[in-house]
């Protein structure tokens, strides 16, 4: 099966204005599947996907039809200072089923993975989510998932049932609950506490999961950054986001994050090296006031491309010649905490090591931190990011 049999062709008179796009607009350098569907055998970075599906979308019908008002929007913004080599495919069709819609997504998604082309999904409800994860079970490879959202989408009361019903309230447990299991982490970013039952955060914690309170971001968005640089796979929930930015969203709230801080998230998700794909879920055109959360989506977007365009390439330690190490001793411990740190972006990493028998061809695992983590460990003191990673590696 080809990929174009999932795809229906963007429909350019609902896109495109009557004047026309100037050559400097996103509008003029994107290959569209119109009439023919765009030859994904020359270099492509990105993938524009639609998903016109929201029959699990709870309390959000309407986010299907999402996809349409963010190209109008997207596509009159003006390219940054790099040459985009960006396909849209047109949007994913509702299946007979919505298990039918899952199987299209994860298939478009591990295939675009496998060519090197990121996917950046537009439309329907989070429970998605799963399916973008699912693309990733033929790939053998282990999932660092990070997802904004102002709750954990997490049914605890079926936290053991595999048989529970996808939706975009419960998706959590199906990825958890999955086997094989290929989740290394799962990471939240902006979560509100009354909306987070202490049954669940228990869960979190037993996990070694990062959860990170709204409050603990909130005009500090930097501190994100690193969780972002971990992700293999992002998937943002449009309800994150206060209701006086985005009110396209049935569960909109009156707190959550600014539009400038929801797109700082995406330009960082950009810049990650190792992310492979990410999701723009649950805005709902039927609530949006004069079109302003389809331009903030957009606008998200064009962040993250901007970022994709400048990545570093830093991802240590190729060539050693390019990274600075620091070396600490805690108080109480025998062993040294090792860092890295990027000459190129200035960026931060941490090693653990993998226990006895672990990795094979590696020694210790690596992964993203602040200049915060180094001076607590210069202080004597074990960095909480050090630990719960040694317990995940276990």
């Amino acid at each position: 099966m080809s990929l174009s049999d999932f795809f229906s062709p963007v429909d350019l008179k609902k896109i495109i204005p009557k004047k026309g796009y100037y050559t400097s607009q996103l509008g003029s350098k994107i290959e569209y599947f119109s009439v023919d569907f765009p030859s994904l055998e020359e270099k492509t970075d990105i993938a524009i996907i639609g998903v016109q599906e929201d029959r699990n979308a709870v309390n959000n019908s309407g986010c299907a039809l999402a996809p349409d008002y963010v190209r109008e929007k997207l596509y009159l913004l003006n390219e940054g200072s790099y040459n985009t080599k960006i396909v849209d495919l047109g949007n994913i069709r509702q299946g007979a089923t919505v298990t039918d819609t899952y199987i299209a997504l994860k298939t478009v998604v591990s295939e675009l993975v496998k060519k090197d082309i990121i996917p950046v999904i537009i439309g329907g409800g989070q429970d998605l989510t799963y399916a973008q994860y699912m693309a990733y079970e033929d790939l053998e490879q282990k999932v660092d998932l990070v997802i904004v959202d102002s709750r954990f989408n997490l049914d605890e009361d079926e936290i053991s049932s595999e048989s529970l019903e996808t939706t975009s309230d419960s998706y959590l447990n199906k990825i958890f609950l999955h086997e094989p299991n290929f989740l290394f982490n799962y990471s939240n970013l902006g979560y509100q506490t009354y909306y987070a039952s202490q049954d669940s955060l228990r869960v979190m914690n037993k996990l070694y999961f990062d959860v990170h309170r709204l409050g603990e971001l909130a005009g500090n968005i930097a501190v994100a950054e690193p969780i972002i640089r971990n992700a293999s796979m992002i998937s943002f929930d449009i309800g994150a986001i206060r209701s006086s930015d985005a009110a396209g969203n049935a569960n909109a709230g009156p707190n959550g994050f600014f539009g400038s801080e929801a797109c700082q998230i995406a330009r960082y998700a950009g810049f990650n090296d190792k992310l492979s794909s990410i999701g723009f879920y649950e805005f709902n055109p039927a609530y949006d006031d004069n079109g302003q959360t389809a331009m903030l989506v957009a606008q998200m977007v064009w962040y993250f491309i901007d970022g994709v365009y400048n990545r570093k390439q830093d991802f240590p330690l190729n060539p050693k010649s390019q990274y600075l190490i620091y070396k600490t001793s805690l108080k109480h411990e025998e062993h040294e905490l090792v860092f890295v740190k990027s000459k190129k972006s200035d960026r931060w990493w941490m090693q653990v090591p993998y226990p006895t028998g672990g990795s094979k061809n590696e020694r210790f695992h690596l992964v993203p931190c602040q200049y915060d983590d180094y001076k607590i460990a210069v202080s004597g003191e074990m960095p909480d990011l050090w630990w719960r990673t040694f317990q995940k590696l276990n």
